[in-house]
């Protein structure tokens, strides 16, 4: 059923596995849309009183009522290893302090709504998570995708969110609870925590007594700017590429490599630029022979991880974080659309709330594959213009005067496309070549004429004409309108396309692009993760 928000009524009725089946058919396309599973976060929400939760922000990570607003921040795990170990007593230490930073930034907020205002002082919610994951394991010695890393990453989780409620409850007896305390879960203390280092029952019980400051403490959010800035691996995330290729002026090619994996290979005496080159193409040395095995073991990469190691880690730190977790599940480009539904399911099976996917290479604007050495290249270039076409030519009135649109056909269909109207060489004469330019190019790329159709039809301008009864509103809607013309002439079949030899020698098509995603700003390439299009490099993110 779909429910009306405003009114809880139902509004409509869709077929509940149609509906999964077309969300596994997109994701696998393009990586949208990413799942929320609705029914438990409610189950978490420590303030059922004040309504549901029905959304989250666009990371998944973060669910918040109407008005709410949250606070993030993120411990840099990298930080916290000292002589092979993982420091307990300092973690503790700037997790104290964390909270306390935190909860101090509600107060000193200016908040652009009074609404918003009330809300946010009303459930105080912060969300304390982490960076530097992938590099403490690096330091740590234990592979990502490995039993001993699903430990690791439960026992630390349990510590900071452990620890972190115990500092907002002491928060809570100086300063006082949240104001919806007692009508929150929390009055009746702590359940939904398993017990593995710490005794969840014993500060279920103190808080029970002194309430808590905060009505939700943990969150993994996504920290792709943050954590270039402290130089260390984004939120849970494996690391993406182990070296980066950043482009700079004279054509000069500088390389950022991970510095553990850097130490790891002088340490082994295998350090060489021409190795960092041969990095650098894929961004792994899963298929690097000439590295040890154990070098290869420790430092896997993103694409490196299967499905179900991404998913199984993602559900250990959800199992201690009272929010949700921003991460993005790889998958190899040869995925299916069985296997995404395969990770749907394992994600709610494991207890997350929520999942998102990526295929490589499932957007036009993404970088193929870490691994393009072993996958075919899309390769874009237009067909050969044969030398003669034939077509049709109509002439149009519009507010710019009379126009005339002739569309040619090759042995494929609709080939070119040319427009005239007034002198050449005038600024709507130049603005309509353009349009046919790209239309032209357009059409010998394989897009659909109603792909064209689609987007011309119904642009606007300040002279709309009158023509054959119908509103010619701009000289764009005036080409989309012919275009449109010859598609319903074609398809009654009166207009014949016909066969054209091509030239043996043929002009030279345009050099092919390959489909490797730049960034804007610095020109090296870009990888997509926890959810969004970053570049390693610059800082530079898409959302």
């Amino acid at each position: 059923d779909l429910i009306s928000p405003h009114t809880k009524e139902v509004v409509a009725t869709q077929n509940a596995r149609e509906v999964f089946n077309l969300i596994v058919e997109m994701a696998h396309k393009n990586g949208e849309p990413g799942i929320v599973f609705l029914d438990r976060i409610n189950r978490d929400n420590p303030t059922p009183a004040l309504g549901d939760i029905e959304s989250t922000n666009p990371c998944g990570e973060q669910p918040l009522l109407p008005n709410e607003a949250c606070n993030l921040g993120s411990i840099n795990l990298a930080s916290f290893v000292k002589d092979n170990a993982v420091d307990w007593d300092d973690l503790k230490r700037v997790i104290r302090l964390s909270v306390d930073f935190l909860d101090d930034v509600i107060d000193v907020s200016s908040f652009p709504l009074p609404q918003i205002d009330e809300m946010v002082k009303a459930n105080r919610k912060i969300g304390l998570g982490l960076m530097g994951f992938s590099d403490m394991l690096y330091q740590l010695g234990i592979p990502y995708a490995s039993e001993d890393g699903i430990q690791l990453a439960s026992r630390l989780m349990e510590f900071i969110d452990y620890y972190a409620k115990e500092r907002s409850m002491e928060l809570a007896i100086q300063k006082g609870p949240f104001p919806g305390f007692a009508q929150s879960t929390y009055a009746s203390g702590i359940s939904n925590r398993q017990q593995i280092d710490l005794d969840w029952n014993a500060l279920s019980e103190k808080i029970k007594e002194n309430g808590i400051r905060n009505a939700t403490i943990s969150t993994i959010a996504p920290t792709g700017t943050i954590s270039m800035i402290v130089d260390t691996s984004s939120g849970i995330e494996p690391q993406f590429s182990l070296v980066y290729t950043k482009n700079v002026m004279d054509g000069e090619k500088l390389y950022y490599i991970n510095k553990y994996f850097e130490q790891a290979l002088l340490d082994a005496g295998i350090f060489s630029p021409e190795l960092l080159e041969q990095v650098a193409q894929t961004g792994s040395i899963a298929h690097l022979e000439d590295i040890p095995q154990s070098i290869r073991d420790l430092y896997q990469t993103a694409h490196d991880i299967s499905p179900e190691w991404h998913i199984r880690m993602q559900a250990a730190f959800q199992a201690y974080t009272d929010n949700a977790v921003s991460k993005t599940i790889n998958f190899p480009n040869t995925a299916s659309q069985e296997d995404i539904q395969s990770a749907y399911e394992l994600a709610y099976q494991l207890g997350c709330k929520g999942v998102t996917v990526y295929r490589d290479g499932s957007r036009e604007n993404q970088v193929l594959s870490t691994q393009a050495s072993t996958q075919p290249k899309r390769k874009l270039a237009p067909r050969t213009r044969p030398e003669v076409t034939r077509g049709i030519t109509q002439r149009l009135e519009t507010g710019c005067g009379h126009m005339y649109v002739t569309i040619n056909t090759d042995d494929q269909g609709a080939c070119e496309v040319f427009v005239q109207m007034g002198k050449v060489g005038g600024c709507a004469s130049a603005q309509l070549e353009a349009i046919a330019r790209l239309s032209s190019l357009a059409l010998r790329s394989s897009i659909q004429l109603e792909a064209l159709i689609r987007q011309l039809r119904g642009i606007r301008c300040q002279s709309p004409m009158w023509h054959k009864g119908q509103m010619i509103t701009s000289c764009g809607d005036a080409v989309g309108r012919a275009l449109e013309s010859f598609l319903t002439l074609h398809k009654n079949g009166e207009i014949n396309t016909v066969n054209f030899k091509v030239d043996s020698n043929p002009a030279p098509n345009p050099k092919p692009t390959t489909g490797h995603a730049l960034c804007p700003d610095c020109g090296s390439t870009v990888e997509h993760s926890e959810g969004c299009l970053k570049c390693p490099a610059c800082g530079w993110s898409k959302c």
